[in-house]
């Protein structure tokens, strides 16, 4: 009989037998059902791979996904922002033999939600949630599968499990402070409608609290209800500026991309930067390398905190302890669209 032949008449008992175990732990270990240790599991895995066992279609697809498949849920691949965080954890999870599937929420809760129990269903090695904010059921249904789970580019103090991010106010909170400092005193912000990002509007709630303390509040908001782009900034310059009785004398940006639209309607139109009105973007995009004029902004770690984040996700996959680490560190980028501390 070929190899292949014996392959195709690998029974259950055939795989217990090899792998010294009894058929009942051979079938947890391909329904990834608690009961049996992760080591174990990928033994059995292995072997009925190799033997060439799988019961039917849905056991081939747990045996795959129970052993090293690991779920990823980002709002949206648009820009770079979650495509860097990606990929500093795909990084990290390929060398340590994890596989990764990935999903767009698209800022919805209710479709996080419905993805969570997909994948609960098929007992990955470990789930990644951008974000704290989820559903109740989300975060109830996530605790109860005992999966280990990571919540990557926010932080709270009551994460699901493991949590890699930034203190979303206190970075906007570290800008403010910074702005303040320079002399700025009528700030606007243009951004994407609130509660569709709530990073962003956390951070605008820092914004808000440095002015604030200063006895100074925002004069102007600008919310976009699509893409936050070049473009979108580039027009909601032109609203925000249309009011001149009470025009700003700087301009928040939720990123990078939406300031530098900002930065060339200005130039387009002899608005002198930062003579006349400060920019101000956010994250350290990419863009900031090859402007002549570089945006004032705060720079992310968005590689190294996935690289961080799927670190401590593949340490707790393979049963090492571990503890949440501090907020990531945001750090100014003082630029060339703001005035200087003399």
């Amino acid at each position: 009989m070929s190899e292949k032949s014996a392959n195709k008449s690998a029974k259950i008992e055939d795989v217990a037998k090899a792998a010294n175990v009894s058929i009942m732990s051979v079938s947890r270990a391909m329904r990834g059902v608690e009961g049996i240790s992760q080591s174990k599991r990928k033994e059995i895995l292995k072997l009925a791979r190799k033997m060439g066992y799988y019961p039917n279609k849905v056991a081939v697809s747990l045996a795959a996904s129970s052993s090293n498949l690991i779920g990823v849920s980002v709002p949206t691949l648009f820009g770079t922002v979650f495509s860097e965080i990606y990929d500093g954890m795909r990084s990290r999870f390929e060398k340590a033999g994890f596989a990764t599937i990935i999903d767009i929420s698209d800022y919805s809760k209710s479709h996080e939600e419905a993805w969570v129990e997909r994948m609960i269903s098929w007992q990955p090695a470990g789930i990644v949630l951008s974000g704290v904010d989820h559903s109740v059921r989300t975060r109830d249904e996530l605790r109860r599968a005992k999966i280990p789970v990571l919540e990557i580019w926010d932080h709270t103090q009551d994460p699901i499990d493991l949590c890699v991010g930034i203190d979303h106010v206190a970075s906007g909170m570290q800008m403010g402070q910074h702005l303040v400092k320079l002399g700025y005193k009528k700030p606007a912000y243009i951004g994407i409608e609130s509660g569709r990002d709530i990073r962003a509007d956390r951070r605008l709630m820092g914004l808000q609290e440095s002015f604030s303390q200063a006895g100074l509040e925002f004069c102007a908001f600008d919310r976009i209800s699509n893409t936050a782009s070049f473009e979108t900034g580039f027009k909601a310059v032109s609203r925000v500026l249309s009011n001149g009785n009470n025009a700003p004398d700087v301009m928040c940006f939720l990123h990078d991309n939406m300031a530098f639209g900002g930065l060339m309607y200005c130039e387009q139109n002899g608005i002198d930067c930062p003579e006349n009105i400060g920019i101000v973007g956010y994250n350290g995009l990419g863009i900031n390398e090859v402007l002549k004029r570089r945006i004032t902004t705060s720079i992310t770690p968005r590689f190294s905190m996935g690289e961080h984040g799927a670190s401590l996700l593949t340490a707790k996959i393979l049963g090492a302890n571990t503890k949440n680490p501090h907020p990531e560190t945001v750090i100014i980028d003082p630029g060339q669209t703001t005035r200087h501390l003399i």
